[in-house]
């Protein structure tokens, strides 16, 4: 086992732990992990953009009043103007760090920034790099904290658990357990501070657009470490994920209704009027459910996406990456509709923070998809997610910096026992218990609920954790059997939230009680160890 010791550990390699790395000043020494190659989060797969208020005729009110329509009555004021009131900073820092957004007179020239309208938004506002601005915001980052001699990089590393308790006197977060995969063994990674920047929990669902990285594993970790969660029943399904045996999590970008795609049934008629005056540019819950609605009506594998009447030149400059991929396999998206149907995309709950990222237990802060800031309420509007990384990343720097000298350095810390388990036969067992999560997942949990189902789910859930934490309790860790136990506790978390709140709100629709409530609130779960409540007003 080896012991590694650094000022801060930051466990994710997207959008929000590059931003926390690449703020931290250069006297501080930084460890940032990635669970495969550092390009495997789920920023380098975002296609859509960043949303912030760049242009003359749009305005912060605007952007701050289409967030909180959204997040269907769910958003926190001071979370949601926070973000959108330190966005312009937040694109200028990205472009100063060399990403390379799309110009209205094409690529490097000089030109203003052509921003995009999404579904949700009054305004353009979406600045991107073409249909791939997750992988132009990715390896511009990556570029500069490889530069950075402050930073060391650790790839295929899989964060366990956090290693917290008393020390030099106080109940902190003092670092982390972290699985090696190339030699198997189990290290400890200790830091006065450590950022849990891990993403969401869409692969407990049978279907999603995420990489398979995302699997809540930090929103499980802080929970085991004392931290309370909230929201975790609003899973954001995205409308048009790209339907086809080949196409293995592809996303179909928003922008595309944003530039006037439309979508139909198997007979070319269009159906989103007759269920929001918006159209396709109504927010993603509303299209998700219209388009559920359709394909269970109907009898259907999958609805189509319709961007025929724009020209082919169009199209390839707008949206290189999903006609290159179209084409591929056999769409030409000139001339033909894009089969599409909903997938699990963006978890909206997550762990409490404030508004510098810092959670429950002192020591540890949570930043972008894994973070609850109330700033997407019910439902997420579109491209808010990366502007939440960059500004909450920037935030929780700050805030790391300010305070560092006052945290204690770790000097010990248990080492990693796994003298009394042994290597597993039956790994068949972690198969079998993946493939049954994801699926009763999908079926109970899903974008239409009902309590009948949720309570089906909640069996299930109850058994798959007895039976998962027997085999954690005897076997020798793998990564499949880290991912699993931590899908387990976030589907747990996910179906005790939905069970509790008994109306339909944003993307939480319970067919038995089909109404909003009058009163708004936050699901706010709070787990058996919990550590001293230091936000009583964020609950």
């Amino acid at each position: 086992m080896a012991i590694h010791r650094h000022d801060v550990l930051i466990i994710g390699s997207g959008a929000a732990g590059l931003s926390v790395a690449l703020h931290l000043p250069d006297h501080v020494n930084v460890a940032l992990l990635s669970k495969g190659e550092l390009t495997s989060a789920s920023t380098y797969y975002a296609q859509g953009g960043v949303a912030a208020v760049l242009d003359h005729e749009d305005s912060m009110e605007s952007h701050i009043a289409d967030t909180h329509e959204a997040g269907a009555g769910l958003c926190h004021d001071n979370a949601v103007r926070f973000t959108v009131e330190n966005g312009p900073e937040a694109i200028h820092w990205l472009i100063d760090e060399g990403v390379a957004f799309t110009r209205l007179h094409g690529a490097g020239g000089d030109g203003d920034y052509h921003l995009a309208r999404e579904g949700g938004h009054s305004h353009r506002r979406i600045i991107h790099a073409a249909d791939a601005t997750g992988l132009a915001i990715s390896s511009s980052l990556i570029d500069k904290v490889k530069a950075r001699p402050n930073v060391d990089l650790y790839e295929h590393r899989v964060a366990v658990d956090l290693i917290h308790g008393d020390d030099e006197g106080s109940h902190r977060c003092r670092g982390a357990y972290i699985h090696n995969h190339s030699t198997g063994n189990t290290d400890v990674f200790l830091a006065r501070s450590v950022v849990l920047a891990t993403g969401g929990a869409s692969k407990a669902y049978l279907y999603t657009s995420n990489p398979d990285v995302a699997t809540g594993d930090g929103i499980a970790m802080a929970w085991r470490g004392g931290c309370r969660v909230a929201n975790m029943e609003f899973m954001q399904f995205h409308p048009t994920c790209l339907f086809h045996p080949n196409a293995r999590n592809f996303l179909v970008s928003e922008a595309l209704r944003g530039e006037g795609a439309t979508l139909i049934r198997p007979d070319g008629e269009r159906f989103m009027p007759d269920f929001d005056e918006r159209g396709e540019l109504a927010p993603r819950d509303v299209v998700a459910r219209a388009i559920d609605h359709e394909m269970k009506r109907l009898g259907l594998d999958c609805v189509y996406l319709d961007i025929t009447h724009k020209s082919q030149d169009f199209i390839i400059n707008h949206f290189p990456t999903v006609y290159a991929k179209c084409l591929q396999l056999g769409i030409d998206i000139s001339r033909d509709p894009i089969p599409v149907v909903p997938a699990a995309h963006y978890t909206c709950g997550g762990v409490i923070t404030d508004l510098n990222g810092c959670t429950d237990l002192p020591g540890l802060y949570a930043i972008g998809e894994t973070a609850f800031t109330g700033l997407h309420g019910a439902n997420r509007m579109a491209s808010n997610s990366l502007l939440e990384c960059i500004v909450f990343g920037t935030a929780a720097s700050r805030h790391i910096a300010a305070h560092l000298e006052t945290m204690p350095a770790p000097v010990h810390a248990p080492e990693w026992d796994d003298t009394l388990v042994t290597d597993s036969d039956e790994d068949v067992v972690i198969a079998h218990n993946w493939d049954e999560l994801r699926r009763f997942m999908w079926d109970y949990v899903g974008i239409v609920r009902t309590v009948k189902r949720l309570e089906r789910a909640r069996h299930r859930i109850d058994l798959l954790k007895r039976e998962i934490h027997e085999y954690y309790s005897n076997y020798r860790i793998s990564n499949d059997l880290i991912e699993l136990r931590n899908l387990v506790v976030v589907a747990d978390l996910m179906i005790r939230a939905a069970l509790s709140r008994h109306e339909s709100r944003g993307l939480h629709y319970l067919l038995d009680y089909p109404r909003p409530l009058s009163d708004a609130r936050d699901t706010v779960l709070l787990p058996d160890n919990a550590v001293k409540i230091r936000f009583a007003a964020e609950a």
